[in-house]
């Protein structure tokens, strides 16, 4: 590793936020131009306490930022994170320790206010392993060929007595956030949305000259009159020798009930001159392809890992959540950075958990990112245990720990941060 003498981290003020935003943008190979727009709109969004700058004589050359989340586990409960943010180090400045110093600074800060994980979407798988850092949720995307997909083109709307109507973006801004809190209570890995969120979303803050295309935003409403789904979607209207070859692209569908789920989809699905749906990040157990009387028409054209989760505080994280399954087990963490690691007792069953520190003889024995990557009740203690990354050190701890642990539907972040 080269030596990044010279070079000072810190925590940035209002002056430096220019040339922050310059660094964060060359990282992420957007044009090093900043508008005094832009800067506006970026600083009203940040904590400047927890945002982090390398400075190499007088130039910004690695960004960092966090802020404070709210997360979902499994039961509803929801637990407070460090959500870690435009994480860039200049090309000119790689393999010099800046990524880890200032990861360094922010979990000890997360740690000493007592946030129980730190949280990331991870632009490279093999970066924040190394931090404690585990994939918690994954996500998929699928395109429909609507034409094979074999729905009744005749549809004219919900047939369970609810509607679908179009509204605009003021209307969706005020809608949205109550209905995304009543579907974040029911869904492990989703986030707390902000009025920012909501203002970018609908195009309400935005720097000028920045590409911005408007949605359409649908709601479903239903049979009672309560909003119960949103939908918000781009379309590319294209035409080839007469034909229509129409895209609706997802940016965003949330429902609280499968009504009003199917309803949206079907909705969009039967949109004239859409040949192609794409659906945007959803979750791996959507309820898209089944919809189809045809599944195979949604073609997979991403699956990856997206959430990823460093715990803080396992105890906490462990109480938290409940389990599907009544048992007790005792973990040994191993956390090489100290902020996690130790021996806990789970007493845990569908009512809730208790866990503590204990000196009783471990069940399993894993690394903390891997609590991270469990803990949501995506991953499999069982496979982790096949590639040698949990340790069975009693016979059966590890199916007894995966009846536990597993949730019925799988956890889904949609947000990118």
């Amino acid at each position: 590793m080269t030596a990044s003498t010279g070079i000072e981290i810190r925590t940035i003020d209002d002056d430096d936020v220019p040339a922050w935003t310059r660094a964060m943008h060359t990282g992420f190979l957007r044009p090093p131009v900043v508008s005094k727009e832009e800067v506006e709109i970026r600083r009203a969004g940040m904590d400047l306490d927890r945002t982090q700058g390398a400075f190499d004589g007088g130039r910004c050359v690695a960004a960092f930022r966090s802020f404070a989340q709210r997360l979902t586990v499994p039961g509803g409960a929801s637990v407070a994170a460090d959500a870690v943010s435009n994480v860039s180090v200049s090309p000119t400045h790689r393999r010099r320790g800046l990524l880890g110093r200032m990861m360094t600074n922010d979990l000890r800060l997360a740690k000493e206010r007592g946030d129980a994980a730190a949280t990331l979407i991870a632009a490279e798988w093999l970066i924040y392993g190394r931090y404690g850092f585990g994939p918690a949720s994954w996500t998929t995307e699928w395109e429909v060929d609507v034409a094979r997909a074999g729905l009744d083109r005749r549809y004219a709307g919900p047939a369970d007595g609810g509607r679908v109507d179009f509204v605009d973006p003021g209307t969706a801004r005020e809608l949205g956030p109550a209905l995304h809190e009543r579907l974040r209570a029911t869904r492990p890995g989703f986030v707390d949305r902000d009025e920012r969120w909501w203002r970018r979303a609908t195009g309400d803050l935005r720097p000028a000259g920045r590409p911005w295309t408007e949605p359409f935003y649908v709601v479903y409403r239903a049979p009672d009159g309560a909003v119960d789904g949103l939908l918000a979607y781009t379309a590319q209207d294209t035409w080839e020798a007469k034909r229509p070859h129409g895209t609706a692209s997802v940016l965003d569908l949330i429902a609280v009930s499968t009504e009003a789920e199917r309803a949206l989809w079907h909705f969009l699905l039967s949109v004239d001159w859409i040949t192609t749906v794409r659906s945007g990040f959803r979750a791996p157990d959507d309820l898209l392809p089944l919809l189809l009387p045809d599944p195979r028409a949604a073609k997979v054209t991403t699956h990856a890992d997206l959430l990823w989760l460093r715990p803080l505080d396992v105890p906490a994280l462990l109480e938290a959540r409940t389990y599907a399954h009544p048992g007790t087990l005792v973990v040994e963490v191993a956390d090489p950075d100290g902020y996690a690691g130790g021996r806990f007792l789970l007493e845990a069953g569908p009512d809730g958990a208790r866990c503590a520190a204990t000196t009783r003889p471990a069940d399993l024995a894993l690394g903390v990112g891997d609590v991270g990557a469990l803990y949501l009740g995506d991953e499999s203690v069982v496979r982790l245990a096949a590639l040698g990354r949990v340790a069975e050190e009693r016979p059966g701890a590890a199916a007894r720990a995966e009846l536990m642990l597993r949730t019925a539907r799988r956890p889904w972040c949609p947000d990118v941060f």
